[in-house]
């Protein structure tokens, strides 16, 4: 979708006046008296307290150098102003959809004159675009072109002009500039196991490095030396060899300080290995690396904006196949910590590639906070459903942080309980633990109990997003497939509490 703060072309457009209540149309000269007294004629029979009028056709016949000259329908949209912006992202990404069933190839968008505080125009304008473009995505690069949805081309932004129209164009597209984070997110969720494995993630995001993030990558010989032995076990049913990947991002231009870190779980493929998965709903399991997913969206969004804080991102990428070399159920691996584990379920897997992921930052970076984002559990999606993520810590004012900020973006999470009645379930008579418990019950916190005994005194938080990395009806703000959740939250949470 093309975003244009320039002069219309002499093309039909779909025009959107949006007025903040249901006073007739004053379009500051932009309608000739003409439109004007037909629009506001047929708003007159119309139900007034609807939110959007339904549209109407009607074709300018006079040659005057107005924007109706140009335009072949109208929609009349009521809002009423919300200082929440994740309230105006909703409507105006319900707005898109419903110029999508009027097949409005080219929208042009005019402030009702009685909208005069220029403030809040401006800042309704700016979520209006950002709505668009985050309903707008979609994943369709393996669609033939016949078999595309219809999209809206072009969003023309009629009425503003000067010093004014240029200074807001430069920061709407700077802002929209940083939403390719979350579509670099949901790209990576989306795409086939076939495609994208974890070497392919690592080039995925290459285009991190032009936007000032640092690189480093360990392959399977350089994890073999530092002992991510948990890491590794999880990948060697594969053919596809395991890596980890880190990113930086010096916010703070030198200043010494230590780093907040996200780490993220990235099984590009979970068969359960050994343990295997039922087939049905198998396919599913590609999007099983949405935690790493998450991290290289964030990353890439706090780059954009120049994010001033120092931050690490990491991610441990392998898949997990059944071959003949595949971990075992019963199989004992020392972890980089130097902790055993005995693998009772080679489906319990993200826990052991986020435990040595987890580890390795921790000791390295000696950072101010940890949160790890993973889609770690189905005991997760039975308890909150794909609505809330699930939110463990270990420290009270981080969770305090991160649910202000879920207030904020509408990226929703619901603390759960954590303490050492769950975590006397991992002790294991023959390891210091084991992966599972081997009894149904709360076993998405005992996932997140495994966790937390590889971060020592660290702050820390894991984000459960099981039940919300994917959509298969869509989301206020995501049509049906990856819904890039996450990325809003945790920039949120960054620019609130560590800039």
């Amino acid at each position: 979708m093309k975003i244009n703060f320039e002069n219309i072309s002499q093309q039909d457009y779909h025009l959107v006046i949006i007025s903040p209540d249901n006073k007739k149309v004053n379009s500051y000269n932009h309608l000739d008296k003409g439109s004007e007294d037909i629009l506001n004629s047929y708003l007159e029979k119309k139900n007034k307290e609807k939110e959007i009028i339904e549209t109407f056709l009607y074709k300018n016949t006079q040659k005057q150098q107005k924007i109706s000259e140009f335009v072949s329908k109208f929609t009349y949209v009521r809002f009423e102003y919300s200082n929440d912006t994740s309230i105006q992202h909703s409507f105006f990404s319900r707005l898109l959809s419903y110029l999508e069933t009027k097949k409005a190839k080219k929208v042009a968008i005019l402030f009702n004159k009685n909208f005069d505080d220029k403030k809040k125009r401006d800042e309704i304008l700016e979520n209006l675009l950002i709505g668009f473009k985050l309903k707008d995505y979609r994943f369709e690069k393996y669609k033939n072109v016949s078999k595309k949805d219809f999209k809206i081309d072009e969003v023309c932004i009629f009425g503003y002009d000067g010093k004014h129209s240029l200074e807001l164009e430069k920061r709407i597209k700077n802002k929209i500039k940083c939403l390719d984070g979350i579509f670099l997110t949901r790209d990576l969720v989306s795409e086939p196991a076939n495609v994208l494995y974890p070497q392919k993630f690592v080039e995925y995001c290459k285009d991190l490095k032009k936007v000032g993030v640092e690189i480093q990558i360990f392959d399977e010989k350089k994890l073999k030396t530092l002992g991510m032995n948990a890491l590794l076990g999880v990948a060697q049913g594969s053919v596809r060899p395991a890596r980890v990947m880190i990113m930086k991002w010096n916010g703070l231009k030198g200043k010494k300080s230590a780093p907040i870190a996200f780490i993220g779980k990235g099984v590009t493929f979970d068969t359960g290995g050994i343990s295997i998965k039922p087939s049905s709903g198998m396919e599913d399991m590609k999007w099983d690396m949405g935690g790493a997913g998450v991290v290289a969206g964030l990353m890439y969004t706090l780059a954009m904006r120049k994010a001033k804080a120092n931050v690490i991102g990491a991610v441990g990428l392998v898949e997990n196949m059944p071959d003949g070399n595949a971990q075992r159920p019963g199989d004992i691996v020392e972890s980089l910590s130097g902790q055993t584990i005995e693998v009772l379920n080679t489906d319990a897997e993200g826990r052991l590639v986020l435990a040595d992921v987890l580890w390795y930052i921790n000791k390295k970076f000696r950072p101010k906070i940890m949160i790890d984002l993973a889609t770690l559990t189905g005991a997760i999606i039975v308890a909150l459903g794909e609505r809330y993520a699930g939110l463990f810590s270990n420290d009270d004012l981080l969770v305090k942080e991160i649910l202000d900020a879920s207030k904020t973006t509408k990226e929703l999470v619901w603390q759960m309980p954590m303490d050492d009645e769950f975590d006397k379930l991992l002790n294991c008579p023959v390891a210091d633990m084991k992966n599972i418990t081997g009894t149904r019950g709360a076993g998405s916190i005992t996932a997140a109990q495994f966790l937390k005994r590889f971060v020592g005194k660290t702050s820390w938080a894991h984000l459960d997003i099981a039940g919300v990395t994917w959509s298969k009806k869509g989301t206020k703000f995501a049509r049906p497939g990856g819904t890039g959740f996450g990325v809003r939250l945790l920039d949120e949470f960054v620019r609130k509490n560590y800039e």
